[in-house]
């Protein structure tokens, strides 16, 4: 049988357990929502500086040269989004797919400059 004294003991230890769990579970909850607001912010930082690149490259009139010359934008934009989701996501699936996704941008990439090396626009 629990005294009066046992009885005050055990209820303030469950409080305090219970205080304890609803904090610990506030920071996993915020650090969560801290995660995907860094991530947030970094996908909307690489879809800015695209549109930023994108706008302030003059288009020749050429509209093979132009296709990849803004592809080659997009494509880097792609693979700056796919690095926050290496550093911010949280599924193996995606974050191995986020990687796929950097190395076929990049090889992307070069193909495009590549061609646009070898035809300049006119």
């Amino acid at each position: 049988m629990l005294t009066r004294g046992h009885a005050i003991q055990a209820t303030a230890a469950a409080a305090a357990a219970l205080l304890w769990a609803g904090a610990a579970s506030a920071q996993s909850a915020a650090g969560q929502q801290a995660g995907h607001q860094g991530a947030s912010a970094g996908y909307h930082a690489a879809m800015e500086a695209m549109n930023r690149d994108m706008a302030a490259q003059p288009m020749t009139g050429n509209a093979d040269h132009d296709f990849a010359s803004m592809m080659a934008r997009h494509h880097q934009a792609a693979i700056d989004m796919a690095r926050v989701e290496v550093e911010h996501g949280r599924d193996p699936e995606m974050k191995r797919k986020a990687q796929e996704m950097i190395q076929k941008q990049q090889q992307d990439i070069a193909e495009l400059r590549t061609w646009m090396s070898r035809h300049p626009a006119r």
